[in-house]
């Protein structure tokens, strides 16, 4: 009775964690081609040159969140990490024909060193 118990729990957590989360912000493998391209067009951009002629570009991150609403691809974005501040890409119509910059956040390299051993 407590194996049947356990499996169930087990069973309703995966279950609900691919319905709740996997879904909608871990992107299928034919999403993840799209952000691949989404990155090589951001780093074509103008708006990507720009930055990188007046700042340290120091990281490039994809990321999708299917809950934020809105229709394909808007719900893709790439992100810019620069020393300074992140810049956030997205498309510019609904065939993804060129990125534009929509946003700034903060960077976590304001504060920390790159994480990366190499130095």
């Amino acid at each position: 009775m407590v194996l049947l118990i356990l499996s169930l729990g087990v069973n309703v957590y995966v279950a609900g964690k691919w319905m709740l989360v996997d879904q909608f912000y871990e992107p299928s493998p034919e999403e993840s081609i799209i952000l691949s391209e989404m990155v090589q067009k951001t780093v074509e951009s103008s708006d990507y040159r720009r930055i990188a002629e007046q700042e340290n570009i120091l990281a490039i991150d994809t990321n999708m969140d299917k809950n934020k609403g809105g229709v394909f691809p808007y719900y893709f974005a790439v992100s810019v990490r620069t020393d300074k501040q992140t810049y956030l890409f997205s498309c510019n119509n609904e065939q993804c024909s060129k990125m534009e910059l929509f946003g700034e956040t903060y960077s976590i390299y304001q504060d920390e060193k790159p994480r990366l051993p190499f130095h």
